[in-house]
Order: structure tokens, then sequence, then C-alpha cells
């Protein structure tokens, strides 16, 4: 792998890094606001376990995100140093 294919990697890398960041940060305040507005709103219970459950989605997305990073990280450290 040469300099600048190295480069794009990593990159990409921190590209996903920063988006995996984004989605936690959004996804708690979502989170927090969802169930905390569903008992004021007088809406079901049930909305609750809506939240919860796109939460958990986009938290195996993350997770899944994560694993792409880490194997992308092992690639380039197999590579040889820069």
């Amino acid at each position: 792998m040469n300099r600048e294919d190295r480069q794009q990697t990593e990159r990409a890398m921190a590209r996903k890094g920063r988006t995996v960041a984004l989605v936690i940060a959004a996804t708690m305040v979502i989170w927090l606001v969802g169930t905390t507005l569903v008992p004021y709103m007088g809406w079901p219970a049930r909305f609750v376990f809506l939240f919860d459950m796109a939460a958990i989605a986009a938290f195996i997305w993350v997770f899944v995100v994560i694993w792409q990073i880490w194997q992308l990280r092992q690639q380039l450290n197999e590579n040889g140093p820069r």
C-alpha cells in the first residue's frame, strides 16, 4: 500500500469515526428527550419502547461501523509502518 492509499484509508477511518460520534450523541439526545416527552404528552407507554428500539438499532449500527474501522486499522498495521 503506497502512501497516498494509506492517507485515503486514514481519512476514511476518521470520517467514519466522526459519523459514529455524531450518531452516538444524537441517539442519546433523541432517546432522552423522547422518553421524557412520552408521559408529558400523554402518549401510550408503547412509545417509550419505540424510542428504546430505535436507540438499540442505532447502537447496533455504531458497533458494526466501529468493527469496520477496527478492521481497516488492522489492515493498515499489517502493511507496515508509514
